[in-house]
């Protein structure tokens, strides 16, 4: 349990959830379409409940409901060790705007055209609503994104940026991680000092992946420069970072933004983890969201949630046993698990076509396929769902979890949009190397019927606060770099 977590009284003790990958699409399963980009936002602002109401003629007055079903609940929470998240410390209102060009601002990559929001836009859940990103070349925004020619789809779904602050592992793989404050990177002894954050160190690496943002050697910009950043080798990291401070330094906006945000800092010994500073600082005021109903019950206001809503987080915290991993402030152990979850994408590293997951980092074969577990905060905002993005509905996630085994087996890839479905890999041989390294939690089936994966939906509805849905569209008209925002 993280440090910014506090333990509640018991009689206000309230939950924490979601899937560590939830996958779903068993057979038998209500298949239910994807509501992606903005129209997930508007979905879940529409689920957000009102405390139950009767009508007495005169007024319209609130009452409690269910009592006995919030005593069973609260004690469920309270054996659960539910606890409320912190909210995080108040960021430098200068670096939060220095963040908050970097994220939109296509600078950051080689051929300009591409920005830390294209794949986490608040308007899409901090996503993109893709099964797994298209990053530089690519032609679009959200779900009409396109690849570019010769360009090849990031391995990965692109992770929500909720509630960031202060958590130690980072990427679906952790290969960032903080160590009891000691930051463990991809980049070893080449990283920076003065990083703040596990969070910030995190933001070093995308502009680095020639996939993600930095583009191919030969390549030109949209400016029709040569991509200078491309041109470095792939080991040479400092050399990448240099560069693109070379850029911002070449922007007067962002020399007078740095110099708002590091007063004590010249110029010339800027680096790029001032930048991520500022980027983390962003995200960490941005998408701190503390005020969802399943927030407001936490606080003891038993009508913040539904009667569905509770039968659900009954079952989340009990036999559907989700809250095995999907525990703590943020609804994740933030550790490593195997849910078999269906194989798409180009794969990653000398493996590919195939992800091992946790196995890249680590060469551990118990490793093989495991994936961290995901927060789920403001989860019906953020799908496609899991590492690879397999699921386009919650209730196909929840129902993954019936039998997994089966799920992974009988995965009908016609969810997918067409571009992608060539790149699902099914082979009897790859699903059983998966399946024997199956997460022990999962190898028994879980019962659950079509009204248990609509409660556990509608108690995942609860996660999603009105500020993520408000902020949906708090995007700048414009950035220094003068590149356009929009994609």
């Amino acid at each position: 349990m993280n440090a910014f977590s506090k333990k509640l009284p018991a009689s206000l003790l309230s939950f924490s959830l979601f899937f560590v990958g939830c996958g779903g699409g068993g057979s038998g399963d209500p298949a239910i379409g994807a509501t992606g980009g903005s129209e997930q936002v508007a979905a879940a602002a529409n689920t957000i409940t009102s405390p139950a109401a009767v009508n007495t003629g005169a007024n319209v007055v609130t009452t409690p409901v269910s009592s006995q079903v919030d005593i069973d609940l609260r004690a469920a929470l309270n054996n659960a060790g539910v606890v409320a998240a912190a909210a995080p410390a108040v960021q430098d209102p200068n670096k939060v705007a220095l963040g908050r060009a970097l994220m939109f601002d296509k600078i950051l990559s080689g051929n300009k055209d591409v920005s830390c929001a294209t794949c986490h836009a608040p308007g899409l859940g901090t996503g993109d609503a893709l099964s797994v990103s298209i990053g530089t070349g690519g032609v679009g925004a959200g779900q009409n994104r396109l690849l570019g020619a010769g360009r090849n789809f990031i391995a990965r779904n692109a992770p929500p940026l909720y509630n960031l602050n202060n958590v130690d592992s980072l990427f679906w793989d952790g290969r960032v991680h903080s160590n009891n404050g000691t930051l463990e990177t991809p980049a070893d002894n080449l990283l920076p000092p003065g990083l703040e954050s596990a969070l910030a160190a995190q933001a070093m690496f995308p502009v680095t992946n020639r996939d993600e943002m930095r583009g191919q050697s030969g390549d030109v910009a949209v400016d029709s420069r040569i991509n200078e950043i491309a041109a470095i080798s792939d080991a040479d990291l400092q050399s990448q970072w240099t560069a693109l401070m070379d850029r911002l330094r070449a922007v007067p906006g962002y020399v007078a933004l740095f110099q708002s945000a590091y007063p004590g800092v010249a110029t010339n010994n800027l680096g790029f983890e001032h930048a991520a500073n500022a980027i983390a600082a962003f995200e960490i005021d941005q998408f701190g969201t503390l005020n969802s109903p399943f927030d407001r019950y936490i606080g003891g206001d038993d009508t913040a949630l539904s009667d569905q809503q509770k039968q659900g987080a009954l079952l989340f915290y009990g036999r559907a046993r989700c809250a095995a991993c999907h525990r703590g402030a943020l609804l994740s152990d933030f550790q490593f698990h195997n849910i078999a979850t269906p194989q798409i994408g180009p794969g990653v590293g000398a493996n590919a076509p195939l992800d091992l997951g946790r196995f890249e980092e680590t060469g551990q074969n118990a490793d093989r396929f495991r994936f961290r577990t995901p927060p789920l905060r403001n989860v019906a905002l953020t799908g496609p769902w899991m590492h690879s993005g397999p699921y386009t509905s919650l209730e196909a996630v929840v129902g993954h979890y019936r039998n997994p085994a089966t799920s992974l087996q009988n995965y009908n890839a016609n969810q997918l949009r067409g571009d992608l479905q060539s790149l699902v890999f099914t082979q009897q041989q790859l699903n059983a190397d998966i399946l024997t390294n199956l997460d022990p939690v999962l190898r028994t089936p879980i019962p659950l019927n079509n009204q248990d994966v609509a409660d556990i939906v509608a108690f995942l509805n609860a996660l999603t606060d009105p500020t993520a849905v408000q902020r949906a569209t708090d995007v700048p008209a414009n950035v220094p770099g003068g590149l356009p925002v929009n994609d």
